[in-house]
């Protein structure tokens, strides 16, 4: 299983942006391409989805939004492209807020999602929401993302090269300060190689 893919960020569709990595181009399927510029180093934390004739990657930008996807996935009626396609209109939190006051309404004016599947996503996901902690979560420690970077300019790099890359460090799962400078080199060096 593809757990994250980092690298340069170089084409886009609709749905979907190309990363390459080391020579390789990924086709991800994400929800807000639109956000992303062209030849930036980009880490995405994914979903691999395996069919019968196709392998697809779904994209994330951060660990806690691809955890949200999951759970959504799990919904009996949700698809992997109906789960994206949810998550591309509303942000992960918007979801665990609708579903926490169960806003029926809300849910229905979301792409491919009518009555059944509305109260179906209730049903399914009501207080399972709480193993992720959306509102007590933390994406960084600030002090240990400031000693990364300051590491990063003390060994050459630029700030604006760094600021192109501080989300992918913000977002890291393991805020250890050497696995934040290993993290930002590889994405400054693939940047570089782009």
């Amino acid at each position: 299983m593809i757990a994250y893919i980092s690298g340069v960020v170089v084409d886009k569709g609709l749905d979907y942006v190309v990363v390459d990595n080391q020579g390789i181009g990924y086709q991800v399927f994400y929800g807000k391409p639109d956000t992303v510029p062209l030849n930036e180093s980009r880490l995405f934390h994914t979903y691999q989805h395996v069919r019968e004739d196709a392998i697809i990657l779904f994209g994330f930008s951060s660990k806690l939004e691809l955890q949200i996807y999951m759970q959504l996935i799990s919904v009996k009626g949700v698809g992997p492209k109906t789960g994206l396609s949810i998550l591309s209109k509303i942000s992960g939190e918007q979801l665990v807020s609708a579903v926490d006051q169960e806003d029926v309404k809300f849910l229905r004016t979301l792409p491919g999602v009518g009555p059944k599947m509305a109260a179906q996503i209730l049903l399914d996901l009501k207080g399972k929401f709480v193993s992720t902690d959306v509102s007590t979560t933390k994406t960084s420690d600030t002090a240990v993302v400031e000693e990364a970077i300051q590491a990063l300019l003390d060994l050459g790099f630029k700030r604006n090269e760094i600021n192109n890359i501080k989300n992918e460090i913000v977002n890291a799962e393991n805020q250890e300060l050497n696995n934040l400078i290993k993290i930002g080199l590889q994405l400054l060096n693939a940047r570089k190689r782009g």
